[in-house]
């Protein structure tokens, strides 16, 4: 329902790229880290060999895997399986001055021993937007996860608050969709139960 859900922190813990101690003699007593937990696609890969291997049931995609992996009742399923954190926001935070900047938060996250995407780039205006989309887009197939677009999002943080959100969707950040992968597949056979 968007409020509450399952409790997954100690899956979390479990994850290389959550840092338990941040990197930083001063942490602030609270801090919200937003972010994304993905799996790349070889490790999608290798997890899927091994299920088929031991006759399981392998994962359609990278995504049904990631969110099947954090769901699982033993931590241990969990730590072994090739999930990455990706920090994308700060939150709430406590005790400590957020930069005025997004972009400088995300590097502030970094340092603390976050991994954010090394693919985001300040831009300025419409034009660098579209030209990043377009970079973007021809590196989407060689990128280790997958990826369907791109986020534009207002960099200063005082700004985002001036604009606010509607429902849960912030105003101040837009996704942008690729066009549709396709594929061409061969029919091999039915069964009929």
């Amino acid at each position: 329902d968007g409020l509450s859900g399952e409790d997954i922190t100690s899956n979390i813990k479990t994850i290389y790229s959550v840092p338990l101690k941040l990197r930083t003699d001063t942490p602030p007593p609270v801090l919200e880290v937003r972010g994304e937990i993905y799996m790349p696609k070889e490790g999608f890969e290798k997890l899927n060999q091994a299920a088929a291997a031991k006759g399981e049931k392998t994962f359609v995609n990278p995504r049904n895997a990631a969110a099947g992996s954090l769901r699982q009742l033993d931590p241990k399923i969990t730590a072994a399986r090739p999930l990455v954190l990706c920090a994308y926001s700060i939150g709430y935070v406590e005790g400590w001055e957020q930069p005025d900047s997004h972009y400088e938060g995300l590097l502030q996250l970094s340092d603390w021993g976050f991994k954010t995407n090394n693919l985001m780039k300040r831009v300025t205006g419409v034009k660098g937007c579209l030209e990043y989309y377009a970079e973007l887009s021809e590196q989407r197939e060689g990128l280790s996860y997958d990826i369907d677009g791109i986020v534009y999002k207002v960099d200063s943080i005082a700004q985002q608050k001036q604009l606010g959100f509607v429902a849960r969707a912030p105003r101040w950040a837009i996704a942008r969709k690729f066009p549709a992968q396709e594929e061409v597949t061969q029919i091999l056979g039915v069964d009929f139960h």
